[in-house]
């Protein structure tokens, strides 16, 4: 009899990070099911509130990050400050984490420094990781508010996939990519559903089959369909994390569901990957990053 799937319950979790056990399936992530996206629920509950955005786990617990206060003009005169060469690269990663993107009125929506660093802190996910999964969930928040997509649902699928960028020696840069690429397997039918090439390899370096990519493991085809550009630099790379977070935000708010409800959720996990295991390592992890804010 198949194990049950589990929707996410409240707050404390404890046992072993997911991650660790989707890397004991010796998987870099799972594929994409470029025509299973009529998903339902995916996150947990968002519900806007004098224009700020709370984002709500079951039983009432707020999952949503902060808006970042908006910048105040820079007084005539006074001149740009400038990094200091010398800074580790451990710094450029938090103020990476930190930025709020494009200085102009199409910048992303960014959640607040503190909070970023806070969170990031408490959970041990990288700060830039964060930054994507909460810009994501307050951009979906914004064009789609009957989504209810939380921030760390998005963080919960990314600890799964691949360690938020980090699996099998990869690390996430400040500019958001990943280095070395993340590549999944072969989909030719051996450990997942068989996947002919959809892009001539020129997304995945295969072109006899389709690979799951980047650090939110997006195949090919699926990327076409809903790849977005997430940090408002004007492309769309699989393997930028403001890009992939936002594009699997918008790829399982497309139905126009309510994704708070359980059987929603559970569908939506199921069309990312159908099986039980993985539903509930995500599960764990979305419910666990939770109690931090």
């Amino acid at each position: 009899m198949p194990a049950p799937r589990r929707y996410p319950r409240s707050p404390a979790v404890t046992g072993q990070r997911a991650v660790d056990r989707a890397n004991d399936r010796g998987s870099a992530g799972s594929p994409r099911r470029a025509l299973r996206y009529a998903l339902g629920g995916f996150a947990l509950a968002a519900v806007l509130i004098a224009a700020a955005v709370a984002v709500l786990l079951t039983g009432a617990q707020p999952v949503a990050p902060p808006v970042a206060p908006a910048a105040e003009p820079e007084a005539a005169g006074e001149p740009h400050a400038e990094a200091d060469s010398a800074d580790a690269p451990a710094a450029a990663d938090d103020a990476a984490g930190d930025a709020a993107g494009a200085d102009s009125a199409d910048a992303p929506l960014a959640a607040d420094p503190e909070w970023l660093a806070r969170v990031a802190a408490d959970t041990g996910i990288p700060k830039r990781a964060l930054s994507a999964y909460a810009s994501a969930a307050l951009t979906l928040a914004s064009e789609q508010p009957g989504c209810r997509l939380g921030w760390n649902m998005l963080a919960g699928i990314g600890s799964v996939e691949t360690d938020h960028g980090r699996i099998n020696g990869s690390r996430l840069l400040p500019s958001g990519q990943t280095t070395p690429r993340i590549i999944g397997v072969p989909l030719d039918g051996t450990r997942f559903i068989a996947t002919p090439d959809t892009d001539g390899g020129a997304i995945d370096g295969d072109a006899e089959w389709d690979r799951a990519v980047g650090p939110m493991q997006f195949i090919p085809q699926t990327w076409e369909m809903f790849g977005r550009d997430g940090n408002g630099d004007g492309r769309v790379e699989i393997d930028q994390i403001d890009d992939a977070a936002l594009s699997v935000a918008a790829l399982l708010c497309d139905p126009g569901l309510d994704l708070t409800i359980g059987e929603h959720w559970i569908a939506a996990l199921d069309g990312y990957n159908p099986s039980a295991a993985y539903n509930n390592d995500v599960a764990d992890a979305a419910e666990r990053y939770a109690r931090y804010g």
